[in-house]
């Protein structure tokens, strides 16, 4: 078996929102936009997030609601750029930049729907 892609969905009370995080933050384009649904895909083509209403039938209903069990890591050039940029657009710090003991700088948000966001970048010696 042959795996093609890899595409996250990650569940909001509100697509507005949290698409405006995820593009204004990382620069992700909207490649399908509607009424229960947003594909997100990075400038490169590479990385796709999807959006959907936490409550569209398309979801089992055991599986509504908070994110647990799991958390999203985008690993980018300058965490300390988009670590300024999230206080300047008032997003949610969970934890401001710290160096690892396995070697990157690590940021901690909260997305609007809950997702807790891993921002990590290799540490420059």
């Amino acid at each position: 078996m042959k795996i093609n892609r890899l595409l996250t969905n990650l569940c909001t009370d509100n697509l507005a929102t949290s698409k405006d995080f995820y593009t204004r933050l990382f620069a992700f384009k909207v490649d399908y936009d509607s009424d229960w649904f947003v594909h997100l895909i990075s400038q490169g083509r590479e990385l796709e997030i999807g959006i959907m209403l936490a409550d569209h039938e398309l979801i089992p209903a055991q599986f509504r609601g908070r994110p647990m069990g799991m958390y999203l890591t985008l690993v980018v050039d300058d965490v300390m750029a988009v670590f300024e940029r999230a206080k300047l657009l008032k997003f949610e710090i969970v934890q401001d930049p710290e160096l690892t003991f396995y070697g990157q700088r690590r940021l901690l948000l909260k997305d609007p729907a809950g997702v807790l966001v891993d921002v990590s970048s290799p540490e420059i010696s």
